[in-house]
């Protein structure tokens, strides 16, 4: 993997993100079902998606917690989940 020739240097600000605007993409943007680039996409380090691209939304989490609760349902686990 390359180092990118601004490491260890501070943010500048267009790389700084509008916190209020990707708040509001993650309640207001919805993703479409069969559009494979509003899917969530997770690697070693954790999800890969962002509201502002319809792929990080609160659809996204709603539908993972459904899921993850039919299959422990189905498994008959019922003890403390920790998520973080």
């Amino acid at each position: 993997m390359a180092i990118h020739n601004r490491a260890g240097q501070p943010a500048q600000q267009s790389d700084l993100i509008n916190v209020a605007q990707l708040t509001a993409q993650y309640y207001v943007l919805k993703p479409e079902a069969g559009n494979a680039e509003h899917a969530v996409k997770f690697g070693t380090s954790g999800h890969r998606g962002s509201a502002a691209r319809h792929s990080f939304n609160e659809p996204h989490i709603l539908a993972i917690a459904q899921a993850i609760a039919e299959e422990r349902a189905k498994k008959r686990h019922h003890w403390p989940l920790l998520c973080g």
